[in-house]
């Protein structure tokens, strides 16, 4: 009787020291792996830090001036068709505004020019024709501009496409033709300052002086 109840204190005993030996080294454990975290985590830290400033180096040094030219150019294309669409509602001067059409040819985006020039751009192109051809009493006059850039974008030969476009003959006939426009605007408005007071002036001098910002940085990125 004695033996069965030492037996059952010992058993019953057992679990408890079990539990206790367990509690005792979790907080062992955990100093021990805590440093070993810290470790880990600084030298993921130490990486990624070490990656962003490579990546900054690398875009700084190789796309500062791409990355300007980039942004230009697709401010001068939205200044262009800006001005299309003034010339088209309420900017009824004496200039030479399709100009703007070779200016968008050579100064749009690679992307959006890849996209007019594929397939959706020819089907645009044969509506316009068709409709220029057999329904013009249909065809309204402010889509006449619009209706011949796009079939510029579409036929225009492979040497215009590779050969002119972003390179230096592409950005001098961009200088010329937002040169040409200033002065034209300036002139068909009586003075510079009548340019900047008029109704629209405002809009119509910056929207000028826009077209003249991508093929300047261009020329500038290209010899320094």
């Amino acid at each position: 009787m004695i033996h069965r109840l030492l037996h059952f204190e010992y058993s019953s005993s057992l679990p408890c020291n079990i539990f206790s030996s367990q509690m005792g080294r979790m907080p062992y454990l955990a100093l021990n792996s805590d440093p070993l975290i810290d470790e880990i985590l600084n030298s993921d830290f130490n990486e990624l830090k070490i990656a962003a400033t490579r990546l900054i180096h690398h875009a700084a040094k190789l796309g500062g001036k791409g990355l300007g030219t980039s942004f230009f150019k697709w401010l001068a294309s939205f200044a262009a068709i800006y001005l299309l669409i003034l010339d088209r509602t309420n900017w009824r001067t004496n200039m030479l505004t399709s100009l703007l059409v070779p200016y968008i040819f050579f100064s749009l985006p690679q992307g959006i020019f890849d996209l007019v020039r594929g397939d959706a751009g020819k089907w645009i192109a044969f509506v316009a024709v068709v409709l220029r051809l057999f329904f013009p009493r249909h065809f309204p006059d402010w889509l006449e501009i619009p209706g011949s850039l796009i079939l510029l974008l579409v036929a225009a030969p492979g040497f215009f496409v590779h050969s002119l476009r972003d390179h230096l003959a592409g950005v001098v006939i961009c200088l010329i033709i937002g040169c040409y426009l200033l002065q034209e605007h300036i002139r068909a408005s009586g003075g510079f300052r009548n340019s900047l007071t008029q109704s629209h002036g405002i809009s119509n001098t910056l929207g000028i002086v826009l077209l003249l910002v991508f093929p300047v940085w261009a020329m500038l990125a290209r010899f320094f």
